[in-house]
């Protein structure tokens, strides 16, 4: 059966209105297989968003009847990923909802499971894979035995218009680092950033890709990523050498790296950031203090040490006569708490940490789109997370 085209949803937007105003926006790229429909009138007064999600390839791997009932699915533009475990109903889940809607009233057997596996292909290490071409993501649930009992079937887009909330924040030519739960979008940012980067800066970009979430599945990169280069990791746990032979083999200008979770990962960022390279990662947690918290990341953010102040000194303070500094530069001089798809505070992060350690509340920048997906940008916001 020949695959079916990509689906391409095209929604226009207004121009974001920025202060101070963005850099003007030179041509941008078009991918492959993807046409240019905006009208006229919208291309000349704003930009627009395209969102490339391929989603007939994905549903290939289901079921018959599943694939139909999704293909029927009035919201299948938000579907989110489905599950398919051994012995409950298939479930489908969607962006915006926290839970989930049931595909049909029989157990998934074992014979489904098996020709979604062989559907799909090898699993790597980290019980993933993709499929060839797309940007989605299929991951296992193995059982003591090793066989496959469930799969979560994550759904992959390509979406232009993130970027506009940080274009200002690229000038600066500083390391940022992206904070969010799961499912937040944080990937999404990843590749657009990948693509304006190589395409529209002009710089050499070379993307650090563990599990192939950021440049697809397969030996050729997705279009989505633009001009960047991309470097697979044959096991996750050797993420952090990858990132080293990037910078020494292939001289990037940019070295991007999604889901920072360890501390050889945390050391091989800031021997990067020394180098002169300017990174772009990303790390779960919700709020910067889960980064100050969390020995394993903190030095991402300059690490926390006690110090011991002397009698004097900390009469002065007015503190404890021990308390809390960081210890070094921060690898990350900015650091994007990404609490929504459409909300984001940005935090200096020298000063945000300092303030936080010293029990005060740091000045940030909320960036979110309005009702109109407008970008609007609070400037010396007082920070709302919770302190230390």
């Amino acid at each position: 059966m020949a695959p079916s085209p990509a689906r391409l949803l095209i929604f226009l937007l207004p121009t974001p209105s920025l202060t101070p105003p963005p850099p003007v926006r030179r041509p941008r790229r078009a991918w492959a297989g993807t046409a240019r429909c905006a009208a006229p009138e919208a291309a000349a007064s704003g930009g627009f968003v395209v969102i490339e999600d391929d989603l007939s390839e994905l549903l290939q791997i289901l079921p018959r009847d599943l694939r139909d009932n999704l293909q029927n699915e009035p919201r299948r533009d938000q579907l989110l990923e489905v599950i398919l475990d051994l012995g409950r109903r298939p479930e489908a889940r969607f962006l915006g909802n926290s839970g989930g809607q049931y595909l049909r009233d029989s157990e998934i057997s074992q014979l489904e499971l098996e020709e979604a596996q062989r559907a799909v292909g090898k699993f790597g290490g980290d019980n993933r894979a993709g499929i060839e071409g797309t940007l989605h993501r299929i991951s296992a649930i193995r059982s003591r035995k090793g066989l496959v009992v469930g799969l979560t079937c994550r759904v992959g887009r390509a979406v232009n218009g993130h970027v506009d909330r940080v274009r200002d924040l690229l000038n600066y030519k500083e390391s940022i680092l992206f904070l969010g739960r799961p499912g937040v979008g944080k990937t999404t940012v990843m590749r657009e950033i990948a693509r304006v980067l190589a395409d529209e800066f002009q710089k050499r970009v070379v993307i650090v890709d563990t599990s192939n979430e950021i440049g697809g599945d397969g030996d050729i990169p997705h279009a989505a990523i633009g001009g960047a280069r991309r470097m697979q990791v044959p096991e996750p746990s050797m993420q952090h050498r990858v990132m080293i032979e990037a910078v020494e083999n292939h001289m990037p200008e940019v070295v991007i790296v999604d889901e920072i979770g360890t501390e050889a990962e945390a050391q091989a960022c800031r021997s990067i950031a020394e180098r002169g390279v300017m990174l772009i990662g990303t790390a779960h947690g919700e709020r910067l203090a889960n980064i100050i918290k969390n020995p394993v990341l903190s030095d991402l953010i300059g690490g926390v040490e006690t110090v011991t102040l002397g009698d004097e000194e900390a009469r002065a303070r007015r503190t404890q006569k021990s308390i809390l500094e960081r210890k070094a530069p921060p690898t990350f001089p900015f650091l994007i708490e990404m609490r929504e798809r459409h909300y984001w505070v940005t935090h200096r992060t020298e000063r945000s940490v300092d303030m936080l350690l010293h029990g005060k509340k740091p000045l940030v920048e909320v960036r979110k789109r309005d009702n109109e997906f407008q970008v609007i940008i609070e400037r010396w916001a007082t920070y709302d997370g919770g302190g230390l």
